[in-house]
């Protein structure tokens, strides 16, 4: 594998990490609704587990308070099922045309709660970009060991992705710091 290529996998494997840790931290509520609480649910309809932004449309009419208006009013129930299995805390209201969810202020135990998995969120991030620079210097390692690249090269690689470390790393800190913001706001 060339120099170059090491490096680019290595930075995209480090730019998913990143994005599944977005995407994760979207999930986890605050004190405001928020779209991202309900949007992966997984509702059963039509013989699968369907994500619910498949099924209906997701809006934010006030700040606390989601409004889940289905494209087929026969999937309501099903909906309002994985809702409440959902475990998000929310208890749905339904008036057969749409479902009213009102997200309550959260206590100050759950926003610690809370902060502590964006913390643990944070953490796992970290550790996979960890675990690519690892994957990166090995390949590099070999990369030198079978010739196909300098020990200077090898060096230069390892630097590079030692950069690309820290860059996604304090990446990851700053949106953990973001959610945690968001999350202890009253």
């Amino acid at each position: 594998m060339a120099a170059e290529e090491i490096v680019m996998d290595a930075e995209e494997r480090m730019e998913k990490a990143v994005a599944v840790l977005k995407h994760n931290l979207g999930g986890i509520r605050t004190g405001r609704a928020n779209a991202g609480l309900v949007d992966s649910l997984r509702v059963e309809v039509y013989g699968s587990h369907t994500p619910l932004k498949q099924l209906a449309s997701i809006g934010i009419p006030e700040p606390q308070q989601i409004v889940i208006r289905p494209y087929d009013t026969s999937t309501i129930k099903e909906i309002e099922k994985a809702i409440v299995a959902g475990d998000l805390g929310l208890n749905p209201q339904n008036d057969g045309r749409l479902i009213r969810l009102n997200v309550p202020p959260l206590s100050t135990d759950v926003r610690k709660k809370l902060v502590a998995r964006i913390k643990e969120l944070a953490e796992d991030a970290k550790v996979a970009i960890r675990n690519i620079r690892r994957d990166g210097n090995k390949a590099a390692d070999q990369a030198e060991k079978e010739k196909e690249i300098s020990e200077d090269d090898r060096d230069k690689m390892k630097a590079e992705i030692q950069d690309l470390t820290k860059k996604y790393e304090a990446e990851v800190t700053e949106l953990a710091k973001a959610r945690e913001a968001d999350v202890m706001e009253e």
